[in-house]
């Protein structure tokens, strides 16, 4: 069987590089491109993608192998039926690693076809850092990154303001598209930039925020082999996911026209207000995952699946967003209800592998981000705190332990966030730390959290119980004693 690439494939390069991309995981690729890749099929937009890899950690040498080219194969509901649809992908044109390629990389702003900058760089991605350098090659940040660029692109094309680009981020942070205007603004008053770089940066070009929704599961390994015997070649880089997707867009009126969506059967909206689609998608879907991340894992359940199998644990997944989430939500309870168990199907999916661990990824900034809102939300109108949400808080700092039951955790997160929970649990192991002590100083670590979490009257006290319990009898037994209002 052939392995997967351009030649085999005889798909030559030959698409204008129209879409600059932060990042090639698999969720940008089995969602943004694979929508561009659509995009090309069936309208007129012929526009190819440039891969950019946003940090140093890992290679994507893959890729590479592949000339940019992977199978997307989604599993899913459409039109009333089970369906697995695979696409081979052939958009992306090319893979630059700045780490390795800066020249390469800075070159890219003097291409007069680029118009479009994606990203998706987790929720700690888009993030101001006064360390980084202009003259670092590349700085630590993507938005330090993409400023630097940016700048190129105006001192190359002398202050052109048709040569402007359009950012379309996907982080799952609230107005993604702002925050990465700010950081770049920040950037350029920090690093004493041209004035005039500034009101180009204003008048050139466009911050899309953006509400991006697909279920994306990763390496489909279990089926890998069969998949491979269907198609008739090897690819490294088989990326599973669901059906269902939902883009929705906050933009001016001329994206519409230069993103054709609208010819095709995709899910993209443009709209004028994001809010309440984020607001409802993150603290139910979003935080839904986030919650049954470290509840499942030391539960000893791997994939979401499993969860869903699991009547404690779901159960506990179904609890937290019917008696908690939907509570903070300015909707009509028949929609949030509807949405609820639209998501409840969703995860319940039973060709979808999704991984618990690749969700745990920067876990902590997701907690920031998807549940805490509501827990804060919950407890000024109740005066109490959300019991389930809490749990889900005290699974997470047990977690970040890195181990349980003697078998390693492999935890991705910021490496101080890393050192905050490591070196407190080794003072625990050690005796130098009581529990109650330990859950104190995590808690309060506005670093972590953004706010002194033990503000919140009997969280440490409520954390530490279900640690404790945690330890002593497991998950399932202190999830029903948890229903039971015990």
């Amino acid at each position: 069987m052939q392995p997967l690439n351009r030649k085999t494939k005889n798909l030559p390069k030959k698409l204008p590089i129209k879409v600059m991309q932060f990042g090639g995981g698999n969720f940008l690729r089995a969602f943004v491109d694979w929508m561009l890749h659509i995009l090309n099929q069936e309208t007129n937009f012929n526009g190819g993608v440039a891969i950019i890899k946003p940090t140093e950690r890992g290679n994507y040498h893959a890729l590479k192998s592949q000339d940019g080219l992977f199978t997307v194969v989604l599993d899913g509901i459409k039109n009333g039926e089970l369906v697995a649809d695979k696409t081979l992908v052939d958009c992306v044109q090319d893979i630059v690693n700045p780490y390795d390629e800066w020249q390469k990389y800075l070159e890219l702003a003097e291409n007069p076809d680029i118009r479009f900058i994606i990203s998706n760089t987790t929720e700690a991605g888009i993030k101001f850092n006064e360390e980084d350098a202009f003259g670092d090659n590349p700085p630590k940040e993507f938005p330090a990154k993409l400023t630097i660029w940016l700048y190129h692109r105006f001192q190359y094309y002398g202050n052109d303001i048709t040569k402007g680009c359009i950012m379309m981020p996907c982080e799952l942070i609230e107005n993604n598209g702002e925050a990465l205007k700010t950081a770049i603004l920040q950037y350029a008053e920090h690093w004493n930039l041209d004035r005039e770089f500034v009101k180009w940066i204003y008048a050139a070009n466009s911050f899309c925020s953006t509400l991006v929704d697909r279920i994306v599961s990763g390496y489909p390994s279990d089926r890998a082999v069969q998949i491979q015997e269907e198609l008739g070649y090897m690819d490294q880089l088989f990326v599973g996911g669901e059906y269902y997707h939902s883009w929705v867009i906050q933009g001016p009126e001329l994206l519409q026209k230069e993103l054709p969506f609208c010819s095709t059967d995709l899910n993209v909206e443009f709209v004028d207000d994001l809010v309440p689609y984020r607001e409802m998608k993150v603290r139910i879907l979003n935080g839904a995952h986030t919650a049954m991340v470290p509840v499942g894992y030391l539960a000893g359940l791997r994939f979401v699946s499993e969860v869903m199998d699991d009547s404690v644990v779901s159960g506990f997944v179904e609890s937290l967003l019917m008696e908690e989430t939907i509570k903070t939500l300015d909707f009509p309870e028949a929609v949030l209800q509807k949405f609820v168990q639209e998501v409840l199907d969703r995860f319940r999916n039973p060709l979808l592998k999704h991984q618990l661990i690749s969700i745990s990824l920067n876990s902590t900034s997701k907690f920031v981000a998807r549940l805490l809102p509501t827990m804060t939300d919950y407890y000024v109108a109740n005066a109490a705190l959300p019991r389930r949400i809490v749990f889900g808080l005290s699974a997470l700092i047990r977690f970040y332990k890195g181990e349980f039951h003697g078998k390693r955790i492999e935890l991705k997160d910021d490496a101080r966030v890393l050192n905050i929970f490591s070196s407190n649990w080794k003072k625990y192991d050690d005796n130098n730390l009581k529990l109650n002590i330990l859950v104190g100083i995590i808690l309060s670590n506005t670093d972590i959290w953004g706010k002194d979490l033990t503000s919140f009257e009997g969280l440490v006290e409520m954390v530490s119980k279900n640690i404790l319990s945690i330890e002593n009898n497991g998950v399932l037994a202190t999830l029903k004693n948890l229903e039971n209002g015990n």
